[in-house]
């Protein structure tokens, strides 16, 4: 959760720009840093829209900037230390920069929405905070008419649609949509609903308008996110609604990837996994955040697993959908885990082989069920728990990759490799931004291929996540 630049590059593309509704006296420079997931970052982009459209200028550097724009994450305890740390460091920039230094400092997000009176208490640099709900508020905000989140609503209610400005800030050729908002379950460590609301979806028309301008755009890949995909359409009274969203996105021309990011397993229908196994271009993955596989933890946590044990739903999957990555996350160190508990997670994640995974260690969040629960487990035990976990899946990973040797794949160029000019960075269909491996292109061939580019290479050697290849 490394903070977002504000637009530095030339492949920031204004998507749904309209002409300013009325004039602004004083255009303001604004710097801006977002925290957190994706679905955060697709309201940090509308927010930068918004601003752009009413004429203000994005600033290259918070520094320079006459207001900083700081979109927060407050899910675990580590995100709202980050977020704390980054809104201290920019009410520094504004106290001690001197002549230049930004003028206003605006917090949003979900720290704003869960902690807006702590924040103002503790933080008097800040100017204004906005809600998870008030997005469309920021305007406002910058201008200096707007100061505090506005409670008027128990829960936030507000989501983006096809004609919300928006300023993408991936690469030009990758961009998330998000297909809803909010969360129905009761998850016992979540604090989801309370800071994002109900569960609420956009209407497919909608979707396929947001994205035909993307693909116009020149986005390759749309990755769809949600705080629970497969749940998308029941409350417009379609159940599996996701199947037939898939299906619709799938023809549109220009898009190459379509790819469904956080599935649950309660929701996970047939229909949706045939349109996953069907659709050319939708990549065959699942990410599945399955949290536990001890029964004893799934019920403390009230986690909606579905009918079944986990590793049938697993090969249920794998069978419906030939060829699939599978990515999930779990949770270790949850109140009374034992060390049977997790041994049984252990032993599940040995046997379903999983192509990512992700583990987290078990945060106190106030507000939440599993605040009140006993068993703490100790902070070096979750730690020890994380490690071993993932040298399981190192090893796995590390064999499921040594069997791709010699295959030919096709390879998504992200541009130079981050750490050396030597190397160009790209990822498999089966490679989600940010989250999972990369393929290391040490070949390119005669012509190097371009950022975005669509290549066939080589597997020439594996690494424990990563794949080296060559263009052919």
């Amino acid at each position: 959760m490394s903070p977002i630049p504000p637009p530095a590059r030339a492949d920031w593309q204004p998507i749904s720009l309209a002409t300013p509704a009325a004039p602004i006296i004083a255009p303001r420079r604004v710097g801006f840093v977002s925290l957190g997931c994706p679905k955060n970052l697709v309201d940090s982009e509308v927010m930068l829209g918004s601003l752009k459209r009413r004429g203000h200028e994005i600033a290259t550097d918070p520094g320079s900037a006459d207001v900083i724009v700081v979109n927060t994450c407050a899910f675990i305890d580590r995100a709202k230390k980050e977020s704390i740390d980054t809104i201290l460091e920019m009410a520094k920039l504004k106290t001690e920069a001197g002549d230049g230094s930004p003028r206003r400092l605006i917090v949003t997000g979900c720290l704003a929405e869960r902690h807006d009176a702590d924040l103002r208490r503790e933080i008097p640099e800040i100017d204004a905070t906005l809600g998870t709900g008030q997005i469309p508020e920021i305007v406002a905000a910058v201008e200096g008419r707007a100061t505090m989140v506005d409670r008027t609503t128990k829960r936030p209610e507000w989501i983006y649609d096809a004609d919300s400005p928006r300023l993408q800030s991936t690469a030009s050729h990758t961009a998330f949509v998000k297909i809803s908002e909010g969360c129905d379950y009761t998850c016992t460590f979540c604090i989801i609903p309370t800071l994002r609301g109900l569960h609420r979806s956009r209407r497919p028309e909608d979707i396929e308008n947001e994205v035909r301008r993307l693909a116009a755009a020149g986005v390759r890949e749309v990755v769809l996110v949600a705080q629970d995909s497969t749940r998308y359409g029941l409350d417009l009274g379609e159940r599996g609604a996701l199947a037939p969203l898939l299906r619709r996105l799938g023809r549109i021309e220009g898009v190459r990837w379509i790819r469904v990011m956080y599935a649950y397993p309660a929701t996970v229908t047939d229909e949706i996994l045939d349109a996953i196994a069907t659709e050319e271009r939708v990549v065959k993955y699942v990410d599945m955040p399955l949290q536990h596989a001890s029964d004893a933890v799934l019920k403390r946590m009230k986690r909606p697993t579905g009918k079944g044990n986990l590793l049938g739903m697993v090969e249920r999957v794998r069978d419906r959908v030939p060829g699939v990555a599978f990515r999930t996350t779990f949770i270790v160190g949850f109140p009374g885990e034992t060390e049977d508990d997790f041994r049984q997670l252990t032993t599940f994640v040995e046997q379903a082989e999983f192509d990512h995974l992700g583990v987290f260690t078990y945060s106190d969040e106030d507000g939440t069920a599993a605040f009140a629960l006993e068993g703490r487990v100790p902070t070096r035990v979750k730690k020890a728990r994380q490690r071993e976990l993932m040298r399981i899946q190192k090893r796995i990973s590390l064999r499921r990759n040594k069997t791709r040797v010699g295959s030919r794949m096709e390879v998504l160029v992200e541009g130079p490799h981050p750490e050396t000019d030597l190397l160009l960075s790209g990822r498999l269909a089966s490679q989600a931004p940010e989250i999972d491996g990369s393929v290391l292109i040490s070949d390119p061939g005669e012509r190097p291929p371009g950022r975005g580019e669509f290549v066939t290479c080589e597997v020439t050697k594996a690494h424990s996540y990563d794949l080296e290849v060559r263009v052919v």
